[in-house]
């Protein structure tokens, strides 16, 4: 049986953002943006502040959206779908590809706190498929760090690293939304960044007017842009956290009922990953198994197969 720590399992509904912000009738002054985007960062600031058991599945989610976008800026065709099987079916220590090495930069987004040092952005920036003077680099961290202390309002911040980078390099858009993710967590003293941006950048907020052209950084209008997408991401991140919430109660709630060994491994794994292979083991834990706990959690209506296959499934809130 197992046994799950009351803090742990405990669940309240995540906050949302509120109507009044999401809602948009008519043009918005740039002032009236900015005040929607506090409003929507005010309710995500609850949940990138906590320690919700969903937490890590969450970040994961919000990661794997943003490198679905990214494929599109990039010019590439991998949907979630693809990207997780980039992730899942990668060998431990093999090369993921071009696209499970971008999906790997936005998570270790999401995972790590939000810090900017020469050596970590070389790593992403080769993951992301650049080329970046280490000299460069180093002048980079140091301009994030300044912008970190300016008191500038985070969403303002954020607009100020990407048109920075995309100054610096036109090729690097994907780079530049990355960072104002970092430097948004940066100046609201979040733990972790949340990967929200990129998710935007072919959504209503970054087009000037209908079917008009996209709004890049360093443009006019992209600190207004910024405030908007925010306002839409940080809804959409919400409602994610609302339902991934209700999954980990259902999943929880059914927990003490499983009495395969290492079930509790599997069920952190699914609390913490985006995805869980379905063939997993582990040192509790045979293939087989892992096979049977899953069809037995699906049955049970405590996780969804993400994959439509029959063969390499995969598993999730």
């Amino acid at each position: 049986m197992i046994r799950l720590d009351p803090g742990i399992a405990s669940c309240s509904a995540p906050p949302s953002v509120p109507a009044w912000a999401i809602t948009s009738a008519g043009a918005l002054s740039d002032g009236d943006a900015a005040f929607r985007a506090g409003a929507a960062l005010a309710s995500l600031d609850t949940l990138a502040r906590g320690q919700a058991s969903w937490a890590g599945a969450w970040r994961q989610r919000l990661a794997l959206r943003c490198a679905a976008a990214s494929m599109r800026l990039a010019g590439r065709a991998e949907d979630e779908a693809a990207l997780r099987d980039a992730w899942q079916l990668c060998p431990a220590g093999a090369d993921p590809g071009p696209a499970g090495a971008i999906l790997g930069a936005w998570r270790q987004l999401a995972l790590q706190p939000p810090a900017a040092s020469a050596d970590r952005l070389e790593k992403i920036v080769d993951q992301l498929g650049l080329h970046w003077d280490g000299e460069a680099l180093a002048n980079l961290c140091e301009h994030i760090a300044d912008l970190a202390h300016s008191g500038r309002p985070a969403p303002f911040a954020a607009a100020a690293i990407a048109a920075h980078v995309v100054a610096m390099r036109p090729d690097a858009e994907l780079f530049a939304l990355w960072l104002a993710d970092l430097v948004l967590a940066q100046r609201l003293r979040w733990p972790h960044p949340l990967p929200l941006l990129m998710a935007q950048v072919f959504g209503p907020a970054f087009r000037g007017e209908a079917g008009g052209k996209r709004i890049r950084p360093g443009d006019k209008s992209f600190e207004r842009a910024v405030c908007l997408a925010l306002v839409q991401a940080a809804a959409e991140a919400c409602r994610l956290a609302a339902d991934l919430s209700r999954r980990a109660e259902r999943l929880m709630a059914i927990a003490p009922k499983l009495r395969a060994k290492g079930a509790g491994e599997v069920i952190f794994l699914l609390l913490n990953e985006d995805a869980v292979s379905g063939s997993l083991t582990t040192k509790n834990l045979s293939r087989f198994a892992a096979r049977r706990l899953f069809d037995r959690l699906q049955q049970l209506d405590a996780v969804r197969e993400l994959s439509g296959r029959t063969t390499f499934r995969l598993f999730g809130l």
